[in-house]
């Protein structure tokens, strides 16, 4: 049986030793029925508390951070006009103050006492996180057992973060009303929090005491927080002038490093996420907040280690991209991408599901997101789900990454009818890192001594300093400047001598 932590006891375990200032006043009256009347004053004597939520701010190793957390113990945490209205009232002293948010909702729903009236107090709550995020502030969700209706299905799933409790009951229609409407019992297993980060949800399940230290370590990314930008500008290296087909071949080994040794060895920070928030979560992508250097990013790449043959990424992976996307322009942070695929999936899910859409959008977006981004061809870069990745305001290479429209095999096989010309063709599309170097497509080679699989660690150290240059000369460039520069660049994209 998971434990039911009062909003009390959730406070105490995230901030610091007497820190908490209380933000309530006296809840507006609504009740006007006696038998709601008397419900409330057992709850109060039941709790010590004058509603089902309390608001307020305290510190989490010293940053001022506000919070709101609700009481399951007072009429089991619904929300009513006078909790929405604190609860409100709360999250626009949050964002006129410039505060980061916490909330910490467990709750059955919607106040039936009250009802419709109740109901429809979740838009302004939405409403008023909306704006909160709109200024850059962050919101962080730590959803506690059990937590259902119009709460998860408002504030409770708003979080530019979103986490839970282990084993808590997560879900939209509570099982004792699901029960009572269907005259069966909810499956079991659906409404859990793990069910739901594994099915991208949400975030993460997180213990109540580890609650602390993920908090400091997700707003020392989230608030744009930087202490150790990298200065001045690298030796450059002198790139081996080597066949293409044999940077492909080193791109396919199996013991190259990718993404996750990138935050193994590089990151000085590191909070995973997962999912699109909406259901889907696919295996072969990776999105994390990270620092590299100190310079804070969201972290968006194709993970090697999760891709085979038979598992290739699909429209999911790019709506978790579009959603790393969304997240670093929420919180006016950059965004780093890596490119690191061996193509997309070819199945009839992938038709039926979107995926040249998908592709298209991340383009779309990309291509015009209003905060600074950095691409890293990190290995391999096949097809559309390597472009649609690309278009950034800086782009690395790895010595022996590449990028082409298909493997070479498959131009082999258009041009040729036979995949034995694939060296040729790799030589003749100029995917290599030199030839996209010289063609405008990259900006800078990271050099590979001699290749990333025998130094994985010394590798993946160098392209995090390079994401750090790359961050630290582009966090002073006016965002319009940035767009322009841009969309000039890929408009003017092989044209340039024209």
């Amino acid at each position: 049986m998971t434990e039911r932590l009062s909003a009390h006891e959730m406070l105490d375990l995230v901030l610091d030793t007497d820190s908490y200032v209380s933000w309530d006043r006296p809840p507006i009256r609504v009740d006007t029925d006696p038998a709601y009347r008397a419900d409330l004053d057992a709850a109060e004597a039941k709790t010590g508390l004058d509603e089902s939520v309390i608001t307020g701010e305290g510190a989490v190793r010293g940053r001022r951070v506000a919070v709101i957390a609700c009481e399951f113990g007072f009429l089991a945490g619904s929300i009513g006009v006078a909790a929405a209205e604190r609860i409100v009232s709360a999250v626009e002293r949050a964002t006129a103050e410039s505060l980061p948010l916490l909330a910490s909702p467990t709750s059955g729903g919607t106040r039936m006492q009250e009802g419709t009236l109740a109901f429809v107090q979740m838009v302004k709550i939405a409403a008023a996180i909306t704006v909160h995020k709109a200024t850059h502030l962050p919101y962080l969700v730590y959803l506690r057992n059990p937590t259902t209706g119009g709460v998860f299905a408002s504030w409770g799933s708003l979080g530019h973060v979103t986490v839970a409790q282990p084993g808590a009951l997560i879900g939209f229609l509570g099982p004792r009303v699901y029960q009572a409407l269907y005259g069966e019992k909810f499956p079991d297993g659906v409404q859990t929090a793990e069910n739901l980060y594994a099915n991208g949800v949400i975030d993460g399940v997180v213990e109540p005491k580890w609650l602390r230290h993920l908090v400091h370590r997700a707003l020392r990314v989230m608030t744009g927080e930087s202490d150790e930008w990298v200065d001045g500008h690298p030796e450059p290296a002198e790139i081996p002038d080597v066949p293409a087909w044999q940077s492909v071949m080193l791109s396919r080994r199996t013991d190259r490093p990718g993404i996750r040794q990138l935050l193994r060895y590089a990151a000085t920070e590191q909070v995973p996420l997962s999912g699109t928030g909406q259901g889907e979560a696919d295996k072969t992508v990776l999105v994390s907040l990270a620092r590299f250097r100190g310079a804070p990013c969201v972290l968006f790449g194709q993970d090697r280690s999760g891709q085979s043959a038979q598992h290739t990424m699909g429209p999911a992976a790019l709506r978790e991209a579009r959603r790393a996307m969304k997240l670093a322009e929420e919180l006016g942070i950059p965004l780093v991408l890596v490119i690191d695929t061996l193509g997309a999936s070819l199945s009839k899910e992938a038709e039926e599901r979107g995926l040249a859409p998908e592709i298209a959008r991340c383009l779309a977006d990309l291509v015009t997101l209003d905060t600074a981004t950095v691409s890293v061809l990190l290995g391999q870069g096949t097809g559309g789900g390597a472009l649609a990745l690309l278009p950034a305001d800086r782009v690395l290479c790895a010595q022996n990454g590449w990028l082409a429209p298909l493997p070479p095999e498959g131009a082999s096989a258009i041009v040729h009818r036979d995949t034995t010309h694939a060296p040729s063709m790799a030589a003749a599309q100029g995917i290599r890192s030199l030839d996209l170097l010289r063609d405008g497509v990259v900006d800078a080679i990271i050099p590979e001594v001699p290749d990333a699989a025998d130094e994985p660690i010394g590798f993946s150290k160098r392209v995090g300093e390079a994401i750090a240059r790359e961050l630290s000369r582009l966090v002073d460039v006016p965002a319009e400047q940035r767009y322009r520069t841009r969309i000039a660049r890929y408009r003017n994209l092989g044209i340039a001598g024209e």
